[in-house]
């Protein structure tokens, strides 16, 4: 949905008089910042983001799969009887099976206990490593799971997998916002979430294709297939370079950090970039405990954030279209087939394409416009979709045509908003605005709590789609209320800061100066 030139003028322009910052002033070309992008930020970057590809693969293989009639009867065949046989069932109740959903969620708590590994993994021996670690656990999850035999083997793939994701996304973003210039860092972060979208996309159109094979082991070869994405990152990442925050940070080699910085920015002239990675260097090692201190008055805006960030896109409500749009077309009427290709629809092109468009615009219009602009979109499409299910899906029957096919429109509305603001904003955000001496710990904080609720969100939503009904648009609708004047009013403008002086943002801001002091 195009968003009107004149409202992204007149909200910046509020934003800014609201938030009290004064980023150009902190623009890298004014700190003394040189280079351009370069052909090994370039490379690096693509073969570090493709670790977006194995969290976005797994979001968008298990909606698909749990649907699939071959799988439901070998693992979970009390769900299938129930779907199939009892005809008084009501609509918003024929999937809601804990057993069913703790194959989607177990993922997630792995995936949080996970990162806090890779914190340790990730400061002490650096973002390469970690993001090494992340894809050879997920190759061996996929293994599991495309030869499981028992769901006791499943659910031990899913395990696997979490692992991977956990260090992946514990280490890929850090690694993108450290190699990118600060004036392209957030078209490059970017790329982790447009991956994470093709990484959908392409788990969809898998499962569309695997659900005709009628043999019934269609659903083998869409687990399987998730030992691809899962290989390129492995592979990939032997190759990387690390990046001249962690060489500073770990072997104090600042020759080598100088010409590692030389290389990635295209020119001789670093040595104000160098300079402040040197002191950010020097403050990082001497703390020994970033998770302690991280507690600290000084740091009270970065845990904020650390957590209200995650907190706040798992409770869009984005994951009940990503697990479980192909349940919910079912459960408005589409058949199963249809049912998988308007999900590819949705989650894949839609949401790909519309986070290209971030991409685009996240340098030029700044991260606040596109969060609240998104925000408002997401709002106005999830209360139209809960009024006309309330409406017009009851208990027993379906939905007519004409209403599902509108349900498809509006849930693709919201598709695109999610994926320009809070989808890719809600990892780039949090990968930027921490100091180096509790990066890598906020990092982990960060991924944790996304984990924690989106196993919250996973486990919790075929019951609550079964109790709230139609209410459950509503109850995300209001969630996204909150979490977009959330962000008017506390998330300063970072567009264009070097990331090493990401702190001086919180002290030019009208409230977080009052808690960690002026400038």
């Amino acid at each position: 949905m195009p968003i009107p030139t004149p409202y992204l003028h007149s909200s910046l322009h509020k934003m800014k008089a609201i938030a009290g910052t004064t980023t150009m002033a902190l623009a890298d070309e004014e700190r003394g910042y040189n280079g351009k992008i370069t052909c090994i930020v370039i490379l690096s970057c693509m073969v570090a983001a493709t670790g977006g590809i194995i969290y976005g693969y797994d979001i968008g293989i298990s909606g698909g799969v749990t649907s699939m009639v071959p799988f439901l009867e070998k693992f979970f065949p009390k769900v299938y009887l129930k779907m199939k046989q009892d005809s008084n069932i009501s609509n918003y109740c024929k999937f809601d099976s804990q057993l069913l959903t703790t194959f989607t969620s177990s993922l997630y708590i792995a995936g949080l206990v996970a990162s806090f590994f890779a914190s340790s993994v990730t400061r002490t021996f650096g973002r390469k490593p970690s993001i090494l670690t992340g894809g050879a656990a997920f190759l061996i999850g996929a293994a599991l799971g495309g030869a499981a035999l028992n769901i006791y083997m499943l659910i031990l793939g899913r395990v696997m997998l979490g692992v991977g994701i956990g260090f992946a996304n514990q280490s890929v973003p850090l690694y993108l916002s450290e190699m990118a210039p600060p004036r392209y860092r957030g078209a490059i972060n970017i790329g982790f979430q447009l991956c994470v979208g093709i990484g959908v996309l392409s788990a969809n159109l898998t499962n569309f294709g695997t659900e005709k094979i009628k043999d019934g082991w269609g659903w083998r070869i869409s687990l399987a297939m998730a030992a691809v994405p899962a290989s390129m990152l492995t592979l990939g990442s032997l190759f990387l370079p690390e990046t001249p925050n962690s060489i500073i940070q770990h072997s104090r080699d600042h020759h080598k950090a100088k010409q590692m910085l030389q290389r990635i920015r295209g020119t001789n002239d670093v040595e104000q970039e160098l300079e402040d990675l040197v002191e950010a260097s020097h403050i990082s090692n001497s703390i020994k405990h970033p998770f302690k201190n991280i507690l600290h008055r000084k740091y009270r805006p970065q845990l904020v954030m650390a957590i209200a960030i995650p907190f706040f896109q798992q409770f869009t409500g984005i994951n009940v279209i990503s697990f479980y749009a192909p349940i919910l077309f079912l459960t408005i009427g589409l058949g199963e087939s249809a049912s998988l290709l308007l999900s590819a629809i949705v989650t894949g092109v839609v949401g790909t394409t519309s986070t290209f468009i971030s991409m685009l615009m996240v340098d030029k219009l700044g991260r606040r416009v596109l969060f609240i602009s998104g925000g408002i979109q997401m709002f106005l499409s999830q209360v139209i979709v809960g009024s006309i299910m309330a409406t017009q899906l009851g208990d027993h029957g379906e939905i007519s045509k004409t209403y599902a096919y509108l349900i498809l429109l509006l849930i693709c509305i919201y598709v695109a908003g999610f994926a320009w603001s809070w989808g890719p904003l809600g990892w780039l955000v949090p990968s930027e605005i921490f100091q180096m001496e509790i990066r890598s710990a906020a990092q982990s904080i960060t991924v944790a709590v996304n984990f924690l609720f989106t196993f919250i969100v996973a486990q919790t939503f075929l019951s609550m789609l079964c109790h709230f009904k139609s209410g459950t648009f509503f109850f995300f609708g209001g969630w996204v209320v909150v979490m977009t004047v959330f962000v008017y009013l506390l998330l300063p403008e970072t567009r264009n800061v070097p990331i090493e002086q990401m702190d001086r943002v919180w002290r030019e801001h009208f409230f977080w100066k009052r808690i960690v002091g002026e400038i």
